[in-house]
């Protein structure tokens, strides 16, 4: 996708103008009548509720919308919604580890009695992508990745030996170049796509049976932790980054989704001087620029950031938007994950700027084993554009005797952000 934000907003514009030369007749609170402006002559910042004589704090964009369609020209909300409304002026649940699948015997046994409070924290599977997708609301994915350039690297799993069960996987995926996901080698490694190209394959059918879909944002997180070896079964280590890894990882993304079926940093940035003055001064596409798209994110920070800028200054010609604080060139998305306490402010004031962040509803098991909401009501009311669980459907938590869940309220599957909802907001016309 190579369209700039200026040939968007005279797309924009255009449409507008062609739409319906129309005024709309609509009751104001005090009962007199008032004329709206017609589509044709006005742009998207026509309608906000300060225009259309609404209350300028706390008015809804539904508010505006509704009163926009009193009359018989009914499909301008829609058009509206598709056309002003941005991609960070909504929220939709992500699930965390999306690939996860609980780790099988004889391991999971192992595990549990070597250290029952990590194996606590890794209880938890989740369904196939395109379930997610469809069943489950979800529209924000989480892959672990590791780099596997010559193939191999991580078929062997050396508890086994221990184990009483062969070493050897015997999974041919893993013996093939290319980047694996899974969570962690030698001790979690259960997965639904063993290897990238399988996973964002996943996710390209689906999205290529379902066109109209709100975008989907894929968070890579760039594994290269070294863990322990306490009974010195020889485990196999990751390899760390470099900025040839990551030219090769971009590479692999794009092997399967074509640059016109991705947002990229490029598509965002278009003349600004910097990939954080677009999304401050310029804003993100709008809903009808990014469906039936994708999106990546890079979960990392640091060295892995470090390398992935290396001669593409601001993110130019990359694929992933890197997880960067505001005053960055290269600052648009945020990763902030504690959404509690006073976090809660601090997550909100990043959003009203303009960012697009990720937050997370529960951590480790522990809420769906106490069923505390406190988190995932945080993470709600924050407006963080994405927010991650494990537990997207209801009964996954009843292992532990609770019915904790994390879904957008009156989600079908978005719903309008709580605190950036923006024009013409109403959450049926969100997902067409």
């Amino acid at each position: 996708m190579v369209t700039t934000f200026s040939s968007r907003k005279s797309r924009v514009a255009w449409l507008l103008s062609v739409f319906v030369a129309i005024f709309v007749v609509s009751s104001c609170s005090d009962g007199s009548v008032r004329e709206v402006p017609s589509a044709t002559e006005h742009s998207c910042a026509d309608y906000s509720p300060e225009k259309l004589g609404l209350p300028g704090d706390g008015a809804t964009a539904s508010q505006a919308a509704e009163t926009v369609t009193v009359g018989a020209e009914e499909n301008i909300p829609e058009f509206l919604a598709q056309n002003c409304l941005r991609i960070n002026q909504i929220q939709v649940m992500g699930s965390h580890n999306s690939y996860h699948i609980q780790g099988k015997e004889p391991l999971w046994s192992a595990l549990e009695a070597f250290d029952a409070d990590l194996a606590a924290s890794l209880e938890y599977s989740h369904s196939p992508l395109s379930q997610q997708f469809s069943d489950e609301g979800i529209r924000q994915i989480e892959l672990d990745v590791f780099a596997d350039p010559d193939g191999g690297r991580f078929a062997d799993r050396h508890l086994g030996g221990l184990l009483g069960v062969p070493i050897a996987s015997g999974i041919p995926e893993l013996d093939l170049p290319g980047f694996k996901v899974f969570h962690v080698q030698e001790v979690d490694y259960e997965t639904t796509c063993l290897t990238l190209v399988d996973c964002l394959n996943q996710v390209k059918s689906w999205s290529d049976a379902n066109t109209s879909h709100l975008p989907i944002a894929i968070l890579l997180e760039l594994k290269e932790d070294v863990i322990p070896d306490p009974v010195n079964a020889g485990f196999v280590q990751p390899i760390p980054y470099t900025t040839a890894l990551l030219d090769a990882l971009d590479a692999e993304i794009r092997s399967v989704f074509a640059e016109d079926k991705m947002i990229t940093p490029d598509d965002v940035r278009g003349n600004a001087t910097t990939l954080e003055a677009a999304v401050l001064n310029d804003g993100w596409p709008t809903l009808a620029e990014a469906r039936g798209q994708v999106m990546f994110l890079m979960d990392n920070e640091g060295a892995s950031r470090d390398a992935y800028l290396v001669e593409h200054a601001s993110l130019a010609g990359r694929v992933l938007f890197t997880n960067a604080a505001p005053g960055n060139a290269d600052a648009a998305f945020v990763k902030m994950n504690d959404p509690t306490g006073e976090n809660v402010a601090a997550i909100q004031a990043v959003v009203r700027k303009g960012y697009l962040v990720r937050t997370r509803t529960d951590v480790d098991t522990v809420q769906a084993r106490t069923g505390d909401t406190v988190q995932r009501d945080a993470a709600l009311a924050s407006g963080a554009q994405w927010l991650s669980t494990d537990y997207p459907v209801v009964g996954r938590a009843e292992t532990f005797g609770t019915n904790y869940v994390a879904k957008i309220p009156g989600g079908s599957p978005a719903r309008c952000n709580p605190i950036m909802a923006g024009l013409a907001c109403r959450n049926d016309l969100l997902e067409l």
